[in-house]
C-alpha cells in the first residue's frame, strides 16, 4: 500500500478504504453512522452526482461512497469537509464530524470517558502500566501495541485516539479531583523504548503540577498492602453517587453498591497511606528520569 499526501491508505487495486468499520453491537452509534450516511447521500443525488463522480471530485473510491452512504463505514472528517466543498452543503455535512466523533470509538471506552467526564473525584491505583488518563500518545500506542492477538492497524490508532480524547477531562472547569498512585514498576517498565519512557515520566511531572491531581508512587519495596490483587478505580459524581472497580472482585465488573465500593475505598486509602507522599513521589519520579 501507498500514502497519499494527507495520510489515507490507497489500496493497489485503486480503492480506498480510509475511515472506521461501525461496531454491529453499538447501537447508538450504528444509528449515528446510518443518518450521516443518509444525508450524504441526499446531498449528492440534489447535486446530480452519480457516486463514482461524487468519489472522484472528493477523492476516495466509488466503493467506499457507497459504504458510507450505507452506514457501514465510519467517514474521517476530511471525507465530511470534501464532500461539503463538492457538494455545496455549506457547512452542513461538516457539521456532522460532532456526531460521528464518539462513534468511532470502542463503546466500552466511550462509557468510560463519560463516567470521567462526570465525575467530581477519581482516585486509582495502577500496578501494572500507567493510568490511561496519564500516557503519552507514543506510550499508549507502544503499549497498545504488545496486544496478543494484535490489534489491526485501523483498531490500534482508533483506541490511541479514543485514549488520548479522555486527557479532555483535565481541562474541565470546574477541574474535578484526581489522585493516582502507581507502583514503582509502571515508572521503570520502557514501554516503547527510551524516549518514549522519558517522554512520559516528564508528562507525569507536568500533570503532578496541576492542583486539582496529586501522583504517588508505590515502592516495589512495600509488600504490606491490599493492592497486589489488581488495579482499583473509583469515581465519585457531584449527586453523591459513586462508580468503582477492580480487577480481582466483583468479577472485574464497575460496581455502584455502597457496601462494595466502602471495600474498594478502604482499600484504596491503606494503598494510598502506605504510598510515598506526592512530594516524595515526585522527587522519585525526577530521580528515575534522571536513572532512564
Amino acid at each position: 500500500m501507498s500514502v497519499d499526501e494527507v495520510g489515507t491508505a490507497r489500496r493497489d487495486d485503486g480503492a480506498d478504504e480510509p475511515g472506521w468499520d461501525v461496531d454491529p453491537e453499538d447501537e447508538s452509534g450504528v444509528a449515528v453512522v446510518a443518518v450521516v450516511g443518509r444525508q450524504i447521500k441526499a446531498w449528492r443525488e440534489a447535486a446530480g452526482m452519480r457516486a463514482g463522480e461524487f468519489g472522484a471530485a472528493i477523492g476516495y473510491g466509488e466503493d467506499l461512497v457507497y459504504k458510507v452512504e450505507g452506514g457501514r463505514r465510519i467517514p474521517r472528517p476530511e471525507f465530511l469537509d470534501r464532500a461539503d466543498e463538492v457538494l455545496g452543503a455549506g457547512g452542513k455535512l461538516a457539521l456532522m464530524k460532532r456526531e460521528l466523533a464518539e462513534a468511532r470509538y470502542p463503546k466500552k471506552v466511550r462509557d468510560l470517558a463519560k463516567l470521567e467526564a462526570k465525575a467530581v473525584e477519581l482516585a486509582a491505583y495502577g500496578n501494572h502500566n500507567l493510568h490511561g488518563l496519564l500516557q503519552t500518545e507514543a506510550y499508549t500506542r507502544a503499549l497498545l501495541a504488545t496486544r496478543r492477538p494484535a490489534y489491526s492497524d485501523e483498531d490500534l490508532e482508533r483506541m490511541v485516539d479514543a485514549r488520548m480524547a479522555r486527557r479532555s477531562v483535565f481541562a474541565r472547569d470546574p477541574a474535578p479531583e484526581f489522585s493516582f498512585v502507581q507502583e514503582e514498576v509502571t515508572l521503570r517498565r520502557p514501554v516503547g523504548g527510551t524516549m518514549v519512557l522519558r517522554q512520559q515520566l516528564n508528562r507525569l511531572l507536568e500533570v503532578a503540577q496541576l492542583r486539582n491531581v496529586e501522583i504517588q508512587v508505590m515502592p516495589t519495596c512495600r509488600g504490606d498492602h491490599p493492592g497486589t490483587g489488581g488495579r482499583i478505580q473509583v469515581l465519585k459524581f457531584g449527586d453523591g453517587s459513586a462508580v468503582g472497580r477492580t480487577d480481582n472482585e466483583f468479577a472485574g465488573r464497575p460496581v455502584s453498591d455502597p457496601k462494595q465500593l466502602r471495600i474498594l475505598e478502604l482499600r484504596y486509602g491503606i494503598i494510598r497511606a502506605r504510598a510515598l507522599s506526592p512530594e516524595e513521589s515526585l522527587a522519585f519520579i525526577e530521580q528515575v528520569l534522571g536513572e532512564t
